[in-house]
């Protein structure tokens, strides 16, 4: 088994390198015809992938088998010891061009200790082609090729870059058969999660902005390679070891920056673009200066190599533009940025709007309400229809315009023909354009009370298209409009009705919830939807199975019991996550409670030594006042059993002691007790 190193497996061209290597067999890429028998043997020898990670916490895709941790040069060469192919990608992380340099270095010194050869691909951009000047002045679009890389002139933020190669391709030329070196110059890159041009995506798919910049004029034409393309290209260079050491990794399209950027807006967002100057573009903290180098590049570029001796299957081989379906599709799926539809059914006064409003809130999903389709529809209408009297108007616009007023006029008619309601044909078209929009295409939707009937919703939702493929069999339903949950929010019409007698009058006052109109559409409802005949039996039919939720068993003020049974339903949101406002909105509420909790709880801790205090104190006085007490009982019997024995020694001792001091203090002898107690036995009363 080859074993291929990738630094930084984790980064955006590391994990698509990473996961060609891990699928391909070895050799596979230069042999056009085996037999049976040697394709079985070779279907086992496949790729074993090892590499770095960006950070340690990191997580590396399945196909890597083994993350290489080096803490220092030396731990690192005895890992590139042990690979056959080193892989480095300098497009992305600036110290990885240093690191290319060491590493390259470090195994040009052990060529005489390898047991194996070794092949070292240094990838790397065309920015270090930026500044070359074209072949012939008078002919300056013709393009590069792989001949004209000993003339190339790199930008000057990329002068490590191009000297790195320079570098590379030399080391690669002391022993051939024992070391080889390529460098393989890719366009920027496409696909997927998307690198360079995330950005361009973000933006256009949020669809909150109007249009989508383009810096600069636009006019620049950007050589271009998709990310698994690329991948295929360095695979077939470990693979075939070419000759040509230096090979350019472009696609066939030659496009402007202004064409790429227009057609990403028109298949993913308003189809609006707008020029910023360079110095706006760089006020942008998605734009960094490496990015706008980059976007800004202009050259016209055509690999010889690839065309000529690269054997693989193109994903991408028109370019981005040609195939920027897939390209959109790719970028959805790898950032799991898929739509999430949702259609909330039930009675009137059942809740729906309340419910549809907190998925919205939840989901960042767009709330479609009857009237509001039909408003924006008929806005639209209007506006397109003013412009026919419009003087600089294009003949398209007033086709458009003619149109448009037709429409209104038979909307008009039919409002007029039908108790002031629109035909139920209109309102289905007015969705439909509503459901296939950018937005709701991009983020989704919740379908508020919409459709009511069994035939609404086979109009609305059927698929009318036929398949592209003729044996493939026709889907029932239109898979881009078909809800994936369906809710049905149940109540009998008691509790509904007290419901709704209990809501403030000044809400229920000009709405279609006043005692009249709300029992009119409550009976209207039950009408349409009866056992046997219902709009939640069309799902049924289509195995898009209803969730019933009963909304009398919800004791929440604002349904959020139900809001949370549905988010279990439909799982987790499906998009970017909180914008950096919001985020930063999350930070605050959450910093707010955390210091509210604190705030309580130090005041808690305030109270509880206060209370301690007092009780300390309490203590301590109960103890003194106790202490007191016992010294007083104390003394009362001190007090009254010294009583005798002061009488005793009055009368009997102290009138001779006292006596006997006095002649002690007259004569002052040298023996004072000596004295004294000779006077004491001499004078004692008790002795004749």
């Amino acid at each position: 088994m080859a074993r291929v190193f990738i630094n930084n497996v984790d980064s955006y061209l590391g994990e698509q390198v990473a996961e060609i290597f891990a699928n391909t067999v070895v050799g596979s890429t230069v042999e056009e015809a085996i037999d049976d028998d040697e394709g079985s043997a070779r279907a086992q020898v496949r790729y074993e992938v090892v590499g770095t990670v960006s950070c340690p916490s990191a997580v590396p895709c399945a196909a890597v088998s083994e993350v290489v941790t080096a803490a220092n040069a030396d731990e690192m060469l005895v890992a590139l010891m042990q690979c056959d192919i080193i892989v480095y990608d300098i497009t992305g992380d600036e110290q990885q061009v240093e690191n290319c340099l060491i590493a390259c270095n470090a195994l040009h010194e052990q060529i005489a200790n390898f047991k194996t050869p070794k092949t070292f691909i240094c990838l790397s951009s065309v920015m270090t082609w930026c500044k070359t000047k074209p072949n012939e002045p008078d002919e300056p679009e013709q393009p590069f090729t792989e001949e004209d890389y000993r003339r190339r002139k790199s930008h000057p933020n990329f002068k490590s870059e191009i000297n790195v190669e320079k570098q590379v391709i030399k080391l690669g030329k002391t022993d051939k058969t024992r070391f080889l070196t390529y460098v393989v110059a890719a366009g920027l890159p496409y696909g997927g999660k998307e690198d360079i041009f995330h950005y361009f995506f973000k933006v256009a798919w949020h669809g909150e902005s109007a249009a989508l910049n383009i810096i600069g004029t636009g006019e620049n034409i950007v050589p271009t390679i998709h990310a698994k393309d690329l991948s295929n290209i360095v695979v077939s260079v470990a693979d075939s070891k070419p000759k040509t050491r230096y090979i350019l990794a472009v696609d066939d399209s030659m496009n402007s920056m202004t064409d790429i950027i227009t057609s990403i807006s028109k298949s993913l967002g308003t189809g609006n673009v707008m020029n910023i100057s360079r110095e706006e573009a760089l006020l942008l903290p998605e734009i960094t200066q490496r990015i706008f180098d980059i976007i800004s590049v202009n050259l016209r570029m055509e690999g010889t190599w690839i065309k000529e001796g690269a054997k693989f299957e193109w994903t991408s081989e028109t370019g981005i533009i040609e195939n920027m379906p897939a390209v959109i599709d790719e970028y959805k799926r790898s950032r799991g940025l898929l739509p999430i539809r949702i259609c909330v059914l039930g009675p009137p006064a059942s809740g729906k709007s309340l419910v549809a409003s907190q998925l919205c809130q939840h989901y960042k999903l767009h709330h479609l309400k009857i009237a509001d389709v039909i408003h924006e529809a008929i806005e639209k209408l209007e506006k397109q229809a003013s412009r026919a009297e419009a003087e600089d108007g294009e003949e398209g616009d007033d086709e458009a315009a003619q149109q448009a007023q037709e429409t209104l006029d038979l909307l008009n008619e039919s409002k007029q023909e039908n108790n002031d309601r629109y035909e139920d044909q209109y309102i289905i078209q007015f969705f439909t354009e509503k459901l296939l929009s950018m937005p709701c295409q991009n983020q989704g939707f919740v379908l508020d009370g919409f459709p009511k009937t069994y035939s609404q919703a086979k109009d609305m939702f059927g698929n009318k298209e036929e398949p592209e493929d003729e044996d493939a069999p026709k889907l029932e339903y239109n898979t881009k409009l078909m809800p994936e949950a369906v809710i049905s929010l149940d109540g009998d019409d008691e509790f509904i009705k007290k419901r709704v007698m209990n809501l403030p009058e000044l809400v229920v006052a000009g709405t279609h919830n006043t005692e009249d109109l709300f029992l009119k559409r409550l009976t209207e409802f039950r009408m349409v939807n009866t056992d046997d005949q219902t709009v939640l039996n069309y799902f049924d039919e289509l195995e898009v199975h209803p969730e019933h939720l009963d909304i009398t068993a919800d004791t929440s003020s604002n349904m959020s019991q139900v809001v949370q049974k549905v988010v279990k339903v439909v799982g987790a949101p499906r998009n970017y996550g909180p914008t950096e406002e919001e985020r930063l909105e999350l930070e605050r509420i959450e910093m707010e409670k955390r210091m509210k909790k604190e705030a309580q709880e130090k005041l808690e801790l305030q109270r509880k030594e206060e209370e301690e205090k007092k009780e300390t104190k309490r203590r301590k006085d109960e103890w003194a006042s106790r202490v007191k007490e016992v010294k007083e009982q104390e003394e009362e019997v001190l007090q009254a059993q010294s009583y005798p024995l002061r009488n005793y020694l009055m009368k009997h001792v102290m009138p001779t002691l006292n006596q006997g001091l006095i002649e002690v203090c007259k004569v002052r002898p040298e023996d004072a007790i000596d004295y004294l107690a000779e006077y004491l036995f001499e004078h004692n009363p008790q002795v004749d």
